[in-house]
């Protein structure tokens, strides 16, 4: 476990580090080779506004170009628009010639509306919700939705015993995750690990179960994306929820090939009553309700969904309350209240937030310098080969950046809500490659570091194939549904 928390911090640092040494290095050489007029823009410059390309004394102009000064004189107030340059006269009597619009917010104002628009009000929304797991687990809830599922683990599970520990705390972190709580699941996940490496033949190699439990987690089935939902709500999105059934579409497929993936890599028999009829239900349920919406009106297909999303979520959250009243002896046993439950969850959702900021500063930098259209600019040039949407394009990098730090790819998907508007395809799907994947070399360095398992067999390429399957699966989702 030691290790692991040693080399996941690492990997961040390098990543974070990485983007400013690069973006500024980059910055400088464009200065200094005169192909950047300022850097000011970079600190305190807005997102939109006009990027100075030069300056040129209004006295000056005036004798080259009489007509142009004229004109610039008489549109003082907007400035004057000439082809793709716009001129601006300054109180100081220079005109500024400038091109093109600045990518995102400098340094400063990147770090004001990042705690005041999108920080404190994210913080109220992930407080709430983790404080409704909490009272999900220590009613014994969670305990219960185990048993429901063991007919399912058993077989896709065959090593490990019938009734074995693990198969609680899976059910645990799978719940965790249907709620989109990705924080309040790594406890439940790490304790499943443990568990089934008391099982293990071979310490240091990952079991079959336990490779299983990593991809399936990976493609994380969600009914719930809270924490997008969130987001969305903070990136002032107008239905924040209307990502939920994409989402849970999404996650669905991509569980599908994860458990036919490593069922086929395990030898295990998926043709199975239990599992198909498990998969038969969820299957039928969702493309009945994808079928019904596909057959609505813009209007009514976004009240229904509008509705459905808001419903589900609100029926939840009652479920959850009305469950721990009518159980309220079981936190009086463990010397505890709903309400003390409620708040000790809620704390957890603090330390999420913690996190955007350096990201969000990090990416600023790191889009203003240019940098980033040339990282992207092959991929980019790779998928107009085949003539793919140029808003699917500006989501991929939230995509490419998911299996390598959640940090770094939250903080693309925010800057692409952002830059593009939450409501707009792009924003959509950066909300779903965002939450429909997982981030893979750091779940595998976290489980498998804290059993002290060094051979991860098929693990990872098994689980970059199923966020490949979830990158694909939410760009036709989210063509068909928006």
């Amino acid at each position: 476990m030691q290790t692991t928390m040693v080399v996941q911090p690492m990997v961040l640092s390098r990543f974070w580090s990485a983007i400013i040494v690069c973006s500024l290095l980059y910055i400088f050489v464009l200065l200094v080779s005169g192909r950047l007029y300022t850097i000011g823009h970079l600190v305190n410059g807005k997102q939109n506004d006009p990027l100075v390309v030069s300056e040129i004394p209004a006295a000056e102009l005036q004798q080259r170009d009489p007509a142009l000064y004229a004109n610039i004189v008489s549109n003082r107030a907007t400035g004057f628009q000439s082809g793709d340059s716009l001129y601006q006269l300054s109180d100081n009597g220079v005109v500024q010639v400038s091109k093109g619009r600045q990518a995102a917010d400098g340094i400063f104002p990147t770090c004001k509306n990042t705690i005041l628009d999108l920080w404190l009000p994210l913080i109220g929304y992930l407080t709430f919700f983790c404080g409704l797991l909490n009272l999900l687990n220590d009613s014994n809830a969670l305990a219960k939705l185990a048993r429901v599922l063991t007919p399912l683990f058993v077989r896709i599970f065959p090593e490990l015993p019938r009734g074995h520990p693990a198969y609680g705390f899976m059910t645990m972190n799978f719940a965790a995750n249907f709620l989109g709580l990705d924080n309040a699941a790594t406890p439940f996940g790490l304790k499943a690990m443990e568990s089934m490496q008391e099982v293990n033949q071979e310490k240091t190699q990952a079991s079959n179960s336990q490779i299983m439990f990593l991809c399936l987690h990976a493609a994380g089935l969600t009914l719930i994306p809270t924490s997008i939902i969130g987001y969305r709500a903070a990136m002032k999105a107008s239905n924040p929820a209307d990502i939920m059934l994409p989402s849970i579409i999404t996650s669905f497929l991509g569980t599908l090939a994860a458990l036919v993936f490593v069922g086929v890599r395990q030898r295990i028999r998926l043709l199975n009553a239990t599992i198909i009829a498990y998969v038969a239900g969820i299957s039928v349920v969702i493309g009945v309700l994808l079928f019904y919406i596909t057959r609505l009106g813009g209007i009514e297909k976004f009240r229904f969904t509008g509705n459905l999303s808001n419903g589900v979520l609100l029926g939840i959250i009652l479920l959850i309350v009305l469950y721990s009243v009518f159980h309220e002896k079981i936190f009086r046993e463990n010397n505890t209240n709903i309400f003390d439950s409620f708040v000790t969850g809620a704390k957890e959702g603090w330390t999420t937030g913690l996190r955007i900021l350096p990201y969000m500063v990090a990416l600023s930098i790191f889009r203003n310098s240019g940098l980033m259209d040339i990282a992207l600019s092959g991929v980019t040039a790779l998928l107009k080969v085949f003539h793919v949407d140029p808003q699917i394009i500006n989501a991929i990098p939230v995509a490419l950046m998911r299996p390598f730090s959640a940090g770094g790819s939250r903080g693309f998907m925010l800057d692409a809500m952002k830059t593009f508007g939450a409501d707009s395809l792009t924003g959509r799907l950066s909300c779903l490659f965002q939450g429909a994947a997982e981030t893979t070399f750091y779940v595998v360095a976290l489980y498998f570091g804290s059993v002290n398992v060094k051979e991860t067999r098929y693990t990872i390429g098994i689980m970059l194939l199923v966020d490949l399957v979830c990158v694909l699966a939410g760009i036709v989702v989210c063509k068909v549904y928006f």
